[in-house]
């Protein structure tokens, strides 16, 4: 990401309604398929904040980060209290069949990381049984200034996420979409507001009437989710598969 886009990501992810909506369907997924035994590996934690919410969600897992950016993982470790590595996700620096689970929150997606390798990697460090929890960004026409700012240099169908597991060779594969019920205010946003390509950040503080009220409307479809219901489109996709 642009450098500037860790210190906005730091201050804003304790408590923006979006971080707290894709943190709180990652550890849904944990829950529900909380795959082999050992450590959850956070591969691109950023400045922390999953890792963080991690220990307050899954008390007694433990976990490892690992982020590109030197100083961003020394932030992560920090604020998380998790040992946090800095590497490369094309290049995983862990043995074979380290861990029982692995998140990926929009990194697959980044212009740094080879889809195939990043992939491939991932499933070499879990261990037989392992759950892989992938938060992607959706549809290629939402495509806009913060894509270029965070290096997004691939948005996803619920169909080519599948396919991309299922050709790494994980089984037992869902992709679902989710922030549907706020995909026409984030299409406005994108295409209309924010449309000039200096846009800023879609990451920010919000007034905290907005924030609550986002995160209110997330919550809800979160809970339709439970009930069994799919939306069918959104801004985001999450993957859950399962390493043979």
């Amino acid at each position: 990401m642009e450098p500037a886009e860790y210190a906005l990501m730091d201050a804003a992810e304790d408590g923006m309604w979006w971080f707290r909506a894709a943190h709180a369907r990652v550890l849904d997924a944990l829950r529900a398929r909380p795959g082999a035994e050992g450590p959850v590996l956070d591969a691109g934690c950023g400045t922390g904040g999953f890792l963080q919410r991690l220990a307050q969600g899954l008390p007694g897992r433990g976990a490892v980060g690992l982020e590109y950016v030197a100083d961003a993982a020394r932030r992560a470790a920090q604020k998380s209290g998790w040992p946090v590595a800095a590497g490369d996700a094309n290049r995983l620096p862990f043995a074979d069949a380290s861990f029982g689970a692995a998140v990926s929150i929009d990194v697959i997606c980044h212009a740094g990381v080879e889809p195939a390798r990043g992939m491939a990697e991932l499933q070499r460090v879990l261990r037989p049984g392992g759950t892989v929890v992938l938060n992607l960004p959706a549809y290629e026409w939402l495509r806009s200034a913060h894509d270029a700012r965070v290096h997004t240099a691939r948005r996803y169908t619920a169909r080519n996420a599948r396919q991309m597991a299922e050709a790494a060779g994980f089984t037992r594969v869902t992709a679902r979409y989710w922030n549907g019920l706020l995909l026409p205010l984030m299409a406005l946003q994108r295409k209309v507001l924010h449309r000039k390509p200096d846009a800023p950040s879609d990451v920010g503080d919000f007034p905290p009437w907005i924030d609550t009220t986002l995160h209110a409307v997330s919550e809800i479809e979160r809970r339709i989710g439970r009930a069994g219901i799919a939306m069918p489109g959104g801004g985001s996709v999450l993957l859950i598969a399962t390493r043979p």
